[in-house]
């Protein structure tokens, strides 16, 4: 489903990714996770065409992101992000912020967006709140609101950008319980978290960054227990201390 090749990319003259290269099958989940400033957030907004690469592949579903024929617009209405700060529009409803880019970018019908966005407000446990604002709502809350938002473009994988790193410790476990709804019914996942505890359990793959590269990448199990190198031992015995 995702095709990362050796892609690298450069702000002025500093290389925050230095020839990534990694794989997502269709259904798997898979977390990207390292220390601060080690080029996750970057990685997985180089998927959706978010932030430009300058060296490198990438493609989604067979679509190529960097090509210059690709109308982007549309490969990100295919692709479900959520973000550290739930990007909810303040002025809008619940139920409004779900049926928006429906209606804009797949041209649903009202009545049609309406429907399909209340069936992932239930799906996320918040159908109550459809007709509250953003500033009603807790910080755990807005971001299943958000998850419902994407779920209702009908994505083919979704990309979480460290969604819970802006929440309060009590509502990190509602929004890895969405997640992991997700995970279980099949959805193609790329997850960038410091929920270790949320990647043992769900992840299919974990890929290890630091300094701009994938340092190493396996399954789940395998990371955890035993990982390869000295870099990612150090990392998890900072995390699990």
């Amino acid at each position: 489903m995702i095709e990362i090749d050796n892609v690298s990319k450069w702000y002025g003259a500093a290389r925050v990714l230095d020839g990534c290269s990694t794989r997502v099958a269709r259904g798997e989940v898979v977390v990207v996770c390292g220390p601060s400033g080690s080029g996750k957030s970057t990685l997985i907004k180089t998927v959706n065409g978010l932030e430009p690469f300058q060296e490198g592949a990438i493609r989604v579903d067979g679509v190529s992101v960097g090509a210059p024929q690709t109308d982007l617009p549309a490969l990100r209405a295919r692709i479900g992000m959520v973000f550290q700060n739930f990007e909810l529009f303040p002025h809008l409803s619940v139920r409004d912020n779900l049926t928006l880019a429906q209606v804009k970018v797949r041209k649903r019908g009202r009545a049609e967006a309406s429907a399909k966005g209340l069936h992932y407000l239930e799906r996320v446990g918040l159908l109550a709140h459809q007709d509250k604002f953003p500033h009603q709502l807790s910080g755990g809350q807005q971001q299943r609101v958000a998850i419902a938002r994407a779920l209702a473009m009908d994505p083919v994988a979704m990309l979480f950008d460290e969604p819970t790193s802006a929440l309060d410790p009590e509502m990190v476990g509602e929004v890895l319980e969405v997640m992991g709804g997700l995970a279980q019914d099949g959805m193609t996942m790329m997850v960038v978290t410091h929920e270790m505890g949320f990647a043992r359990r769900v992840a299919d793959r974990v890929v290890f960054m630091d300094g701009g590269r994938i340092v190493e990448e396996g399954a789940a199990a395998a990371f955890f227990d035993a990982p390869a190198s000295s870099r990612a031992r150090e990392f998890l015995a900072r995390i699990v201390r």
